[in-house]
């Protein structure tokens, strides 16, 4: 293929993670402005899984709540994956834009995202896809105000059978129970716990649970909702990181600690934080939740996204 550094400019490097760097890319012939992930291959090993993984998923999805893969160009010591460009990530977002009131957003901005968030993921659930890494720094912003999950790189195309999975997914804080205590037959209820984290996060600048280990992510999570039993969670004590000895916490309201979220909200949240992974609600059903009803008028007027800025 044609040499990258030929077709695109490389402008500012947007960040750097553990396979990849992303800049900020323009097109020379048609100088639309780009992201550009470069991956430095192995001249033994080639392309990395998690990058195959990523092309695959993200070719199939296309979805306006998904960040767009215009084209992946392979050089011989070079992958580079061409996306569309967003100005920021959610967690960016949330330092600036809520600086004002300790990284909480406004009500309104944090529906219409949520209605986003949900719509990609239900996307995503449709074509049998759990992105199982769901977080601020993964889901994009544009100055549109339109929100896209990006960073497939953990991602799983989930068929029959589903219970072969690494319990080693997720970033810690918006890692569902079920994954922390072991399972690996989860499916998409963990993308919907994630959401619910993110949610609760909007809301208050705070990540909902802040754990530093395994453990403590547990621990954090029980101390909200109660350390969980087997009359609480039938089979709970048959997950392999299950202890008789957890310390007994006793559930408390989530609306105590959340007070600045609406009724129809913390409904919606607590069906997203349940423990059983059965019991937490779908993200189509989420999308016809009460909570956005005002989104969905939004909608019908012809808005993609809240009508704000």
């Amino acid at each position: 293929m044609s040499n990258p550094d030929q077709r695109f400019l490389r402008l500012e490097k947007l960040g750097e993670g553990t396979y990849a760097t992303v800049y900020k890319g323009k097109n020379r012939m048609t100088g639309e402005i780009v992201a550009l992930k470069e991956m430095h291959l192995d001249s033994e090993e080639g392309a990395p899984s998690t990058a195959i993984r990523e092309i695959s998923l993200m070719k199939e999805l296309k979805h306006p709540n998904i960040v767009r893969l215009h084209d992946v160009i392979h050089t011989e010591n070079k992958l580079m994956l061409v996306f569309e460009y967003m100005d920021q990530d959610l967690k960016k977002y949330m330092d600036s834009a809520g600086r004002q009131n300790h990284g909480a957003l406004d009500p309104i901005v944090i529906k219409s995202f949520m209605y986003q968030l949900l719509k990609g993921i239900a996307y995503c659930h449709d074509n049998r896809v759990l992105h199982r890494d769901l977080k601020p720094q993964n889901l994009l912003i544009n100055k549109r105000g339109e929100l896209k999950l990006g960073d497939f790189g953990l991602a799983r195309a989930f068929g029959i059978p589903v219970n072969t999975f690494s319990n080693e997914v997720v970033t810690l804080w918006y890692r569902a129970p079920d994954v922390l205590l072991g399972s690996r037959s989860y499916s998409t209820s963990i993308d919907i716990w994630s959401a619910g984290c993110i949610m609760a996060e909007m809301y208050t600048g705070r990540p909902l649970f802040p754990g530093t280990t395994n453990e403590d992510q547990l621990l954090k999570i029980f101390r909200l909702m109660g350390t969980p039993t087997e009359a609480t969670w039938p089979t709970v004590s048959q997950f392999t990181e299950y202890r008789k000895n957890f310390p007994v916490y006793p559930a408390q309201t989530i609306a105590q600690i959340l007070p600045m979220i609406d009724v129809y909200g913390m409904d919606l949240l607590n069906r997203m934080l349940q423990y059983q992974p059965h019991l937490r609600i779908s993200a189509k059903d989420a999308l016809n939740h009460y909570y956005f009803n005002e989104v969905r008028g939004w909608e019908q007027n012809g808005y993609q996204v809240a009508p704000f800025g």
